[in-house]
């Protein structure tokens, strides 16, 4: 399993070296100081169990831990809180060896009956958004202050790469009981940074943890998230010194801020893939033949030369490229109004009109809408933009008031079944990442491909998934793409994981 999953992620890793190496060098920057980072919009919640939305995972993922993280090559799991651990030999009892000492942010002692509690309350509470990636937990039990055992139902081929979720970080069961729903706001976890302050809309405060168990992280003694929607004024803010980094920005702007003296530019190598969301309980998008149409009437090559300026290539699949099990012949929808314009026919439509939902300020997605608008318009289509405020947009997707969407998902874990789950499962409360998208048979073969072991016919699962899920168009696959910050020379290891998590732990800054 370590050799498939390192042959299909050796793309991800920067040339030359892993990962890892981008932070192997000793750094002369000294420790200390306020690292701010502007970024398009503000977090939701500060509960790992109740989010999906990486606004909310880029602060969680820094703030909490987990038994196992992804290790530093994208290749499969390290240690975290737990030491080391065992695998029965029926694969169903997992037994975790947490380290000695282990403290939660507010200096109490994380105990294993902490782990039992989160995992559990991940599990068991319905408002948890991937609870179902953990409902083969049969049981979980701490014998003592530092061993966990986890009885399965069945083997799980996914279970130990699910642990390094951030919805399964570890929480104080005190605190969290405490709290309530207020625990969403006033987070306490066991990270590399605790939590200060947050000011709605406009920033997250986290100072260093003390009591975080790895020796000499982090480097920078605060972080604050500052909240600034418009793409232009993040960048702005940036070159004029008053942030020191600033996440997300415009493909547009990428050559110009690298030839800025003052500026780096970090296009990290990421699991992300953009796609039209599609809204299958909204007729005519309920019919198939208009949803291929769909994707016939849109030049994908055309949004990549002038939206990406070629930073990007055609998504072929909702597996990214290079992720473990990425099928790579998967039904193709080649640009083709002709044949887009004869679906339409077949299904009996025309004089259709939708809109498309689009975060006000995110440059990419409003170029991208209007391209979007002119193609369909060509096969007879109107497409009406909607622009909302980046938070509403979350809401209004999961309300399912909407047509279609421009949104993307970046994978949290190196194993498919977390997006498969998420994304064409279609029978939790995800709902195919509120498409409401759902084909029974690929439902089975998702679930099935949690139980088989089997390296290979896992393989042969989730390509079948894929191709099946692209036949149905359960949504419009548009490109694969690196992540896009920037920061000040002055800031050191500024970086994300393929993952998407930014390794604040590493971050050094010095002016």
């Amino acid at each position: 399993m370590r050799e498939a999953i390192i042959m299909h992620f050796k793309w991800l890793l920067p040339a030359g070296a892993a990962f890892a190496a981008a932070f192997g060098a000793a750094s002369a920057f000294a420790d200390g100081g306020t690292l701010k980072i502007g970024r398009d919009q503000d977090s939701n919640t500060l509960d790992p169990i109740f989010t999906i939305e990486n606004a909310d995972i880029w602060v969680l993922n820094n703030m909490n831990a987990k038994l196992v993280e992804v290790n530093e090559d994208m290749t499969g799991v390290a240690p975290d809180l737990a030491k080391s651990w065992d695998i029965s030999e029926d694969k169903t009892t997992y037994t975790f060896h947490l380290r000695e000492g282990l403290k939660f942010s507010d200096g109490s002692a994380l105990t294993a009956s902490d782990v039992e509690f989160s995992l559990e309350r991940l599990r068991d509470e319905k408002e948890s958004v991937l609870r179902s990636m953990f409902q083969v937990m049969e049981d979980v039990k701490a014998p003592d202050e530092h061993t966990v055992v986890i009885e399965l139902e069945h083997p799980s081929a996914p279970f130990l790469s699910a642990l390094a979720v951030f919805s399964a970080s570890i929480l104080p069961e005190d605190v969290v009981k405490e709290r309530g729903d207020d625990f969403g706001t006033n987070p306490v976890g066991a990270g590399a940074f605790k939590f200060k302050t947050w000011e709605r809309g406009n920033r997250i405060v986290l100072e260093k943890n003390p009591h975080y168990h790895k020796d000499g992280q982090p480097k920078v003694d605060e972080v604050q998230w500052l909240v600034e929607a418009n793409d232009n004024t993040r960048i702005l803010k940036l070159q004029a010194g008053e942030i020191d980094a600033a996440i997300f920005i415009p493909f547009s702007r990428v050559e110009g801020l690298q030839n800025d003296p003052n500026v780096q530019v970090h296009l990290d190598p990421s699991s992300r893939e953009d796609h039209v969301l599609i809204n299958h309980e909204h007729p005519p998008l309920d019919n198939v033949k208009v949803r291929r149409a769909l994707y016939h009437a849109i030049d994908r090559e055309g949004i990549i030369d002038a939206v990406l300026f070629g930073h990007g290539t055609v998504a072929t699949s909702f597996v990214p490229k290079g992720q473990m099990f990425h099928n790579p012949d998967t039904p193709t929808y080649d640009y083709d109004p002709d044949k887009a314009r004869q679906l339409l026919d077949e299904a009996g439509v025309e004089d259709l009109t939708l809109e498309i939902i689009t975060a006000a300020g995110n440059e990419t997605q409003q170029q991208t809408a209007v391209l979007l608008q002119n193609m369909l318009k060509q096969v007879g289509i109107e497409l009406n933009i909607v622009k909302q405020e980046p938070g509403q947009t979350w809401d209004t997707i999961v309300q399912g008031e909407y047509d279609l969407s421009l949104n993307y998902w970046t994978n949290d874990i190196i194993d498919p079944d977390q997006k498969a789950t998420f994304s064409v499962y279609g029978e939790n409360d995800a709902k195919s990442y509120y498409t409401r998208y759902h084909n029974p048979e690929v439902a089975k073969l998702v679930e099935k491909g949690r139980t088989v072991l089997d390296a290979e016919k896992r393989r042969d699962i989730y390509y079948k998934i894929q191709e099946m899920a692209k036949k149905d168009v359960h949504w419009i696959d548009l490109y694969y793409s690196p992540f896009r910050n920037a920061s000040h020379q002055y800031v050191e290891n500024f970086h994300q994981t393929p993952m998407g998590r930014f390794t604040l732990e590493m971050t050094e800054i010095n002016k």
